[in-house]
């Protein structure tokens, strides 16, 4: 399976590149020059109409949206995630989506005020993007420590815990004060995110991205 994923170093395409680490699938990786208008061109339009990365270039044509292409991958190899029999595959679901949809869109908003409220609403619109940041990482801790899910745990890496992952690093990084998050106050996620930046795929995504040794707990380490 020849698989070609178009990606900038700490971007969205990164938790891609995770996934396709873990599973150790042959792929090779085409640097988008997000400055030089790569994502504008013809031939990237043609790979991901939307222009944005990630955009993975697959047998089956193009994929593009974080979530689509995690779940195509985790369907094809039957890994990182629970299959499609599977009682707890509802649950993984779920929360997928919430993420996509809800915490990855919040810190978007929290990153780019201006593009959902408008320069003169930006400092309403980040604190309101906060306030659901904070709200959203309180449901996936404690649905951690009431469910104990095994597709986001210590003991078995997943594509979720990789995607929440670089959010959180995102969240702790990026945004002025005071609206990082600490991830003192989730500290069953913080074990989650702990372990699977400790995976091996990890540390040579990290590596290569230039992440630094902790990117999800501690990411300016």
């Amino acid at each position: 399976m020849t698989l070609t994923l178009h990606h900038a170093p700490d971007f969205a395409s990164t938790i891609v590149r995770l996934a396709l680490e873990e599973l150790e699938l042959p792929h090779t990786i085409a640097l988008a020059d997000i400055e030089g208008g790569a994502l504008a061109s013809p031939d990237f339009r043609r790979v991901n109409p939307v222009g944005l990365i990630p955009a993975l270039e697959t047998p089956d044509g193009p994929i593009f949206e974080t979530a689509a292409i995690l779940l195509w991958l985790t369907e094809r190899t039957g890994r990182l995630a629970p299959g499609p029999n599977e009682p707890d595959r509802g649950a993984f679901l779920s929360w997928l989506f919430f993420t996509s949809n809800a915490l990855h869109t919040s810190a978007l908003a929290l990153f780019y005020p201006h593009r959902p409220a408008g320069e003169a609403n930006t400092d309403a619109a980040r604190a309101a993007a906060h306030d659901q940041i904070m709200a959203r990482l309180g449901l996936i801790e404690a649905m951690i420590a009431a469910q104990s899910p095994r597709w986001l745990s210590v003991e078995h890496p997943g594509v979720l815990g990789y995607y929440i992952g670089i959010l959180v690093r995102w969240l702790i990084l990026l945004p002025p004060p005071p609206y990082g998050i600490d991830l003192a106050g989730f500290p069953n996620l913080r074990a989650v995110l702990a372990a699977h930046e400790a995976r091996p795929a990890a540390l040579r995504v990290a590596m290569a991205d230039g992440l630094g040794p902790t990117p999800f707990t501690n990411p300016g380490a």
